[in-house]
């Protein structure tokens, strides 16, 4: 038995990472398993009638070791993992997804929670008791419990195949991105880029031993190169490798497994009767089918496009003006943006980067958190870490009471993949009369501070750590009985909704002159600047959400195709998907989907147009915050009290509506957006 199958003795009975060996997972998922088994057997076995606490309830509180132990796991497979992990990963999802459906095509069990199911009539339950119990059976219901006995089998072949085809495109990802890189020797090819970029990519190269400057696929390397870099040929080779990620017919090629996924998803809805994967999904999602999705995206791009066709005509003009070049290209767009944005608001990154020290940006979102909900957060040394650069804190509310445990990591290192989310290593519930407080962790890829320099932050990256930070709020203020239905366990189409409304805080003057001073003189920023901020916040809106219904849509494509086997290009089929969204010429090289992560790795499949569909929330949820007050208490606790505590425990409408008076108009968006003529 190891450590991670014992209680852990570890302050707040946090993970005791310094004490976990790598070659512990194994066993430990191992008998974990083991231990779930019995706990599952024990139901099945139960000589009384079935009952909601000795069937669903006990359902919901089992296989706690083995969840924990996979989330301690996975977030390192994630954020610092290694050659080991991953092997260990290939080897443990097949197990974990084989459990998985020992559980949902178990008969005994779906018998048991069938009769307490068929009897809900019968029983006084709460209203989070009859979500659970919704929730319980349809867990069976849509994963094969009514199945005959080949088709269970070959739902359980599909779910092993799939399990490792996910877990083997991250892996390709993650390795194309280290493996990329360029050195470069002649100061001259960095022309454009600001000094803190130089001297993160001059220390990248000494880290290597290498002479000169380093460029990476890594955001913080590649975003400010693309962005500044004068050399255009130096752009366009950084471009292609970015987005030729998984499509070079080598070792790390991912389009076959592209088609075997959305392959297998497809035969897998349609064995439990649905028409494609997108009506499997959507079911169980505030859109409902796959129709209501693309009218949503159809719509919205209706009203995008004339925008983003005329801000992508006036970007070209500018850039043929500036430097006579023959056609925008995709290496163009930031670059020529950026010094459009210039032009048209004197406002430019390296202005804002001084006013964005990282530290200044990490307490601002903790005094928001703190003036809206009363939270305190205090940096503590005594827990354990998985890497020396993550920050712990002890999150208390108003009373001193612990409300959360808080994990930060902001760095970019080659065990993590890139990107930004949040995470959690322990759920809230509330067991055996306990309120078992949550602990939660962001994951963000911002630039590391540098001899001279401390990290300072783009006004986007600003804007992505307080979007990880509001998932993160969703998770620490959870107060639900079930841990199923606790925290982000939402419908995936509201998940984003707590998140994208933190964002609105960034661009409010009371927000700013909390916490935006410049690093050097303390000087608070400029209301000058405030006012740039707010001006530029719409500029280029269109383009942005073209790109953005584009992911939705290719997502849709391949999601809802009712015979996916007779996709054999990936290319082509992606390029058809974009048809309506293309702005920049195609370029041969490249694919989106190959590296489209969020969709094939991740959880967002059908599911991608949930950004969209949460931004409509969110600006009609933060008008009302405007009308108010944006930290008025009583709003405020109205958030916290029917949103951000509620998880799961009803549908996200309900919620929404008893927060908010009213459904949410999508005229608040547009009107934010600048798209509201």
């Amino acid at each position: 038995m190891t450590i991670l199958n014992k209680p852990f003795k570890t302050p707040y009975n946090t993970a005791p990472f310094s004490s976990i060996k790598t070659e512990d997972f194994m066993p430990a998922f191992k008998t974990a398993i083991e231990k779930a088994r019995a706990e599952i057997d024990a139901i099945v076995n139960n000589s009384e009638a079935p009952s909601f606490e000795n069937t669903i309830e006990a359902l919901d509180y089992s296989g706690e070791e083995l969840d924990r132990i996979s989330s301690i796991f996975f977030n390192l497979n994630s954020a610092e993992t290694n050659d080991e992990i991953q092997k260990i990963a290939q080897k443990v999802s097949p197990l974990l997804s084989e459990f998985s459906n020992d559980i949902t095509l178990n008969e005994d069990l779906f018998n048991r929670v069938k009769a307490v199911y068929d009897s809900k009539s019968n029983l006084e339950l709460t209203t989070e008791q009859s979500t659970l119990l919704d929730k319980k059976y349809k867990s069976f219901s849509r994963n094969g419990a009514n199945l005959s006995k080949d088709k269970k089998e070959r739902l359980r072949e599909i779910d092993k195949q799939l399990s490792k085809l996910k877990l083997k495109f991250g892996e390709n990802i993650l390795a194309e991105t280290n493996k990329f890189e360029m050195y470069l020797t002649d100061e001259s090819d960095l022309s454009g880029l600001p000094d803190g970029a130089k001297e993160a990519a001059k220390q990248l190269a000494e880290s290597k031993d290498k002479d000169g400057w380093l460029i990476t696929l890594d955001y913080p390397s590649y975003i400010p190169f693309m962005t500044y870099a004068d050399n255009r040929e130096l752009r366009e080779k950084l471009s292609k490798a970015f987005g030729s990620k998984g499509f070079k017919g080598d070792e790390l090629d991912n389009q076959d497994n592209v088609l075997e996924i959305v392959k297998l998803r497809n035969e897998r809805a349609q064995l439990l009767g649905y028409k494609t994967h997108a009506h499997f999904v959507l079911e169980e999602r505030m859109a409902e089918s796959p129709k209501n999705v693309t009218n949503f995206l159809k719509e919205l791009l209706e009203k995008a496009k004339p925008a983003a066709t005329n801000e992508f005509k006036k970007l070209e003009n500018f850039a043929i003006e500036l430097d006579a070049i023959d056609q925008l290209q995709k290496w163009d767009s930031a670059y020529y943006s950026e010094k459009l944005k210039q032009k048209l608001f004197s406002l430019d990154d390296e202005q804002l980067k001084p006013y964005f020290k990282l530290e200044n940006v990490i307490d601002g979102a903790f005094t928001v958190a703190e003036k809206l909900f009363g939270l305190q957060f205090e940096e503590i040394d005594t827990i354990d870490k998985y890497h020396e650069d993550v920050l712990t804190y002890k999150v208390v509310d108003a009373d001193g009471e612990l409300v959360s445990v808080f994990y930060a990591d902001f760095f970019p290192r080659a065990g993590k993949r890139n990107g930004a989310w949040m995470t959690s290593y322990k759920p809230q519930m509330i067991k055996d009369g306990e309120n078992h407080r949550p602990h939660v962790s962001i994951v963000c890829n911002f630039t590391k501070p540098t001899k001279s320099k401390p990290s300072l932050l783009t006004f986007n990256e600003v804007t992505t750590l307080f979007h990880e930070f509001g998932h993160a709020l969703h998770g620490m203020l959870a107060n639900t009985t079930y841990p199923s239905l606790s925290g982000t366990s939402v419908h995936w189409d509201f998940v984003e909704l707590p998140s994208q409304i933190l964002e609105n805080w960034c661009y409010e003057e009371e927000t700013l002159k909390l916490f935006a001073t410049h690093y050097e003189t303390g000087e608070v920023i400029p209301m000058e600047l405030i006012e740039k901020i707010k001006a530029s916040s719409t500029f280029h809106e269109g383009m942005q959400t073209l790109r953005q219904l584009s992911f939705g849509l290719l997502d849709m494509a391949w999601h809802a195709h009712e015979n996916p086997s007779e996709i054999t290009s990936v290319k082509d089929f992606e390029e058809k998907a974009f048809g309506d969204t293309n702005l920049y010429p195609d370029v041969k090289e490249n694919c989106m989907s190959t590296a489209f992560a969020h969709i094939f790795q991740g959880g967002y499949s059908s599911g991608y147009y949930s950004y969209k569909w949460a931004e409509v929330l969110d600006a009609d949820a933060f008008e009302y915050f405007k009308e108010e007050g944006i930290f008025n208490k009583t709003v405020a606790q109205k958030f916290q009290a029917y949103v951000l505590s509620q998880g799961g425990t009803e549908k996200p409408m309900t919620l929404y509506k008893k927060f908010r008076g009213q459904e949410p108009k999508p005229e608040a968006l547009l009107k934010r957006a600048g798209l509201l003529k």
